[in-house]
């Protein structure tokens, strides 16, 4: 796992309360579906970033990071391991403080690219399963 347990709680409890999720549409089958909906459970905004930028449990969709008219604080990222990399670099590029690759998505490279950067990271985990340990 990348991403110290120091580091999942203040990207989870400090970073902020706007998470844009790339990947989220209204597919429930897809798991950032039920990601987000207990993120939300939690306190979270939800901002689903997608190619159909769909309306998802109740947030307006983007078709880019780039498009969000507000500032967003942590990224996670449901796209596969070879897209996942450019998604950190756009993150960094909207002033988001962390991003947060979920469980199989793996860039060594990005993860680098974007601790260097500034930005807290956390890759190959889930945040849905995270949470509830710090609200236990």
């Amino acid at each position: 796992m990348y991403g110290d347990a120091e580091t999942v709680r203040r990207i989870l409890t400090e970073s902020g309360d706007t998470w844009a999720v790339v990947g989220l549409s209204n597919n429930r089958n897809r798991a950032a579906y039920g990601v987000a909906q207990v993120l939300q459970r939690f306190g979270k905004r939800v901002v689903p970033v997608h190619p159909k930028a769909e309306t998802v449990h109740g947030e307006q969709g983007y078709a880019s990071l780039a498009e969000i008219p507000f500032p967003v604080d942590v990224v996670d990222v449901f796209v596969n391991s070879a897209l996942a990399g450019a998604v950190a670099d756009e993150a960094a590029a909207i002033g988001a403080k962390a991003v947060w690759f979920q469980l199989g998505v793996v860039d060594q490279d990005a993860y680098d690219r974007t601790r260097a950067a500034g930005l807290a990271m956390v890759m190959d985990n889930c945040p849905a399963i995270e949470i509830p340990r710090l609200h236990g």
